[in-house]
């Protein structure tokens, strides 16, 4: 099946990655961003066809396709050895994040695109109880799938035992945490669990997690998106580790 991108960031940034794409439509006669696209995929030998703005809303998955849609290969998931090996390449501590039961590809794509901000070296996600890599989810993520390894496993369980038996702590994000995020030590190897806004984490990765923190909150509303407590957590860790430097 013929899996399509959407977006300016989204459809550049898989070109300059070398993403197989079979052909590119773009907005005829469309502004200097499209223009720059469209010199992009030519040195690059791809196939662009010019069409009207109609045409593309057909195509479109994502109502939002900036004038610029790609038919390509699907994302490539990797291994989460491929994930530890990229920090050890860099001679980083790892730095992951896992995705529990994340299921709207609009929080994905948004979780993909901060933790690729932050510097994570990947994410990891469930075959089962979570969205995939789908076009929404490219299309939010904003560029940000063609420069972050991501893991698409069988049993995110198996995994969090595989990453701690690989010298990596494990940190949940739950209200019943001891310590809030402000009070819990973040630096060295570490993966962040968030889980869903319903549901949060299974009980079983609770279970399983080295210790859980919370987020404070002291306004009416004690929940966040799951893409926003994805950030707060992220960038304390970010600002921990900068900290240690």
């Amino acid at each position: 099946m013929e899996f399509q991108i959407e977006g300016r960031n989204t459809v550049k940034e898989a070109i300059k990655k070398g993403r197989a794409i079979d052909r590119i439509y773009i907005l005829e006669d469309g502004d200097r961003r499209l223009s720059e696209i469209v010199a992009l995929a030519k040195r690059n030998r791809l196939v662009v066809i010019n069409c009207n703005r109609k045409k593309l809303d057909t195509i479109s998955k994502t109502d939002n396709h900036q004038g610029v849609i790609a038919m390509c290969a699907a994302t490539e998931y990797v291994a989460p050895q491929d994930i530890l090996d990229e920090a050890r390449e860099l001679g980083h501590d790892p730095f992951i994040v896992i995705a529990d039961g994340i299921t709207d590809p609009h929080n994905l794509g948004a979780v993909i695109r901060t933790a690729c901000a932050a510097g994570a070296h990947g994410l990891i996600i469930s075959k089962r109880r979570s969205c995939g890599v789908n076009e929404t989810a490219e299309k939010v993520a904003s560029g940000a799938v063609e420069n972050l390894k991501i893991a698409k496993v069988s049993n995110l369980n198996d995994t969090v035992k595989y990453l701690k038996e690989n010298g990596v702590w494990v940190v949940g994000t739950d209200v019943s945490g001891d310590k809030t995020l402000y009070e819990q030590d973040l630096t060295g190897p570490i993966a962040l669990i968030v889980g869903s806004e319903g549901e949060g984490m299974s009980s079983l990765l609770k279970q399983n997690c080295d210790f859980l923190i919370n987020i404070p909150m002291s306004g009416k509303i004690q929940s966040l998106n799951a893409s926003v407590a994805t950030g707060i957590v992220l960038y304390e860790i970010v600002r921990q580790r900068g900290n240690k430097k």
